[in-house]
């Protein structure tokens, strides 16, 4: 058996920030350091983001995409055999976010999270195809809920301090639900997925552990973009190329190449030494910002809903994520 992409849904909250909304919302924080007008924009790319409501949770982002592709489906949540939910972000540190989504769905099937930074929905739909491929289930649910706005930090006291923060600024909130179902032939069909965990504290959030665990001020992102990238350009190009030869394919070969999105300089630097055609990406960045996890999910969504790619297309999935973590998914939808 294999597992196919049944349906892909996204959620993306009604209301948005533009970059210059975020350098005055930092002015406005009055901790002394007054960002240059533009910045945001300049170095990243991204001119808005979404912002969830203040009585929305991560279990909401999720459940929301989920009910669409259920209902695009023509499935209820009484004929699911496992959801998982996939992301950096939780409602809490117990119980599994993936119980709350599924409270929320009405689902009563079992259920897990995975976590493992932005690429954590790619390591759920691994997941996913792994339990299929066995034979322990047959129709999975893949979900996030990705809710950074909660932990981007906005008094900033110097220079030092908003470079330490400044991958907060690119962050989106949003959902994004996958049906994964058993199926004879075409579905997911390579997987790979490596570590360069040395380098796991160039990008953190470390509050709520167990080395922070109430200290508020350990609750914003911090991180070091550039080292974040280098570590990525090392050491990511390799997983990628073997994926191509391995299968015999070139990226010719696939309708679209979803590759998860930081900011559009670092996008760009990605395509060039992977040679992916620029026609093949499907640039979100701009409107919608990072969406940590939700980012590929989106990004298939956003090329089905517009025609560039459907049933018997090859798709590809590249992850990159903190940690560092790296994966990528190819699939016949």
């Amino acid at each position: 058996m294999r597992a196919r992409i049944a349906g892909v849904a996204a959620y993306l909250p009604e209301h948005t920030l533009t970059s210059a909304g975020v350098e005055a919302r930092v002015r406005a924080a009055g901790g002394g350091y007054r960002p240059h007008p533009t910045i945001v924009e300049r170095m990243t790319g991204i001119a808005s983001r979404h912002v969830m409501r203040d009585d929305q949770q991560a279990s909401d982002l999720a459940a929301e995409a989920a009910r669409r592709v259920l209902a695009e489906r023509g499935t209820g949540p009484e004929r699911l055999d496992l959801l998982i939910f996939g992301s950096a972000s939780q409602d809490m540190v117990e119980p599994a976010t993936a119980h709350i989504v599924a409270a929320k769905l009405g689902a009563t099937c079992p259920v897990f999270d995975v976590k493992n930074a932005c690429n954590s929905f790619l390591n759920g739909l691994q997941m996913a195809d792994a339990l299929i491929r066995t034979g322990q289930h047959e129709r999975v649910l893949v979900c996030t809920g990705e809710a950074p706005s909660r932990a981007i930090r906005w008094k900033v006291r110097d220079r030092a301090q908003f470079v330490d923060a400044f991958a907060g600024y690119t962050l989106s909130d949003g959902g994004a639900a996958m049906l994964v179902e058993a199926a004879p032939d075409g579905g997911i069909f390579y997987r790979d997925f490596a570590a360069v965990s040395a380098a796991w504290q160039v990008g953190t959030l470390p509050g709520g552990g167990s080395m922070h665990p109430r200290d508020p001020e350990f609750t914003y992102f911090s991180g070091d973009g550039r080292r974040l990238k280098d570590a990525f350009v090392d050491n990511g190009p390799e997983i990628f190329c073997t994926a191509l030869e391995k299968t015999g394919l070139t990226w010719d070969d696939f309708a679209i190449i979803g590759v998860h999105q930081v900011t559009m300089p670092y996008l760009e630097v990605l395509r060039s030494i992977l040679d992916i055609p620029a026609e093949r990406l499907v640039v979100t960045l701009p409107e919608h910002g990072n969406v940590a996890s939700a980012s590929l999910p989106l990004q298939l969504d956003t090329a089905i809903r517009s025609g560039r790619c459907g049933p018997g297309d090859r798709v590809a999935l590249i992850g990159l994520a903190g940690g560092v973590s790296l994966g990528v998914i190819f699939a016949e939808l």
